[in-house]
């Protein structure tokens, strides 16, 4: 079973396109899949856009009240395919976001991977004149931000939101941060911490390098270049140095 799990924040012209866009791939390649969206306080009409989609699709859709943000998104996700799994090793949650950046089509790649032996993928970009000039900046300033206080071993793009994790190695970290959130930090800072926790755990991690698709999605980008290059200094300080060994990566 895959878990697709997509935090959606005023999702509404995007959110709909992209669950059908991600059966369509998954007819196509045959594999039982359900669908978990966590509407995170949207204000515009997401919520009326997913009520459809949940009467023809293998779909779960979550609230919440009021918008709590990526990183509390990312644990209610991970918590949440954690819990329905019945066959944790056999299982994977993948994470993605609900604007297109993210693209379905690439799916079949992160679960090959996985099928292949591997307990996390990491899907890598590549430089492109299509990424915004926000999300341009600080992909340039977050190596520097991150690297004097903290390296994963075999991965150069520690950043991105395409990911797929065994839910045993989810399960893991989820026993080790008992009642606390699994990630606590925000923004990009959220998506190094999860990979930090997740391949300390994992027996195998690979890489797979997939274009982002930023040109797709109506609204503008909600990257805070200096903002987000803060919250990575602060946890990659907290992190002092840490260093993790993925067998394979």
């Amino acid at each position: 079973m895959l878990y697709i799990c997509i935090p959606a924040f005023d999702e509404a012209p995007t959110i709909g396109l992209l669950l059908w866009r991600i059966r369509k791939v998954l007819e196509e390649h045959p594999r039982e899949y359900e669908l978990i969206v966590l509407d995170d306080g949207s204000t515009d009409a997401t919520a009326d856009t997913l009520k459809p989609y949940a009467d023809v699709l293998p779909l779960t859709i979550l609230r919440n009240d009021q918008c709590r943000g990526y990183a509390s998104a990312i644990d209610t996700l991970a918590r949440t395919a954690a819990k329905r799994t019945r066959y944790p090793r056999r299982d994977a949650a993948i994470l993605m976001q609900g604007d297109f950046t993210d693209q379905p089509e690439h799916l079949p790649e992160l679960v090959k991977r996985f099928e292949g032996g591997a307990d996390v993928v990491i899907a890598e970009q590549t430089p492109s004149p299509r990424v915004p000039v926000a999300v341009r900046r600080l992909r340039l300033l977050a190596p520097w931000v991150v690297r004097p206080f903290l390296k994963v071993a075999g991965v150069t793009d520690p950043f991105g939101t395409f990911r797929l994790f065994r839910i045993s190695v989810l399960r893991d970290v989820i026993r080790d941060a008992g009642d606390a959130p699994i990630v606590q930090w925000s923004g990009w800072a959220a998506n190094v911490e999860l990979l930090v926790k997740t391949t300390r755990l994992a027996r195998r991690v690979e890489t797979v390098t997939l274009d982002a698709r930023y040109d797709l999605r109506p609204r503008a980008s909600r990257v805070r270049p200096l903002a987000a290059a803060l919250d990575l200094y602060r946890f990659g300080w907290a992190s002092r140095r840490r260093r993790l060994t993925s067998p394979s990566a």
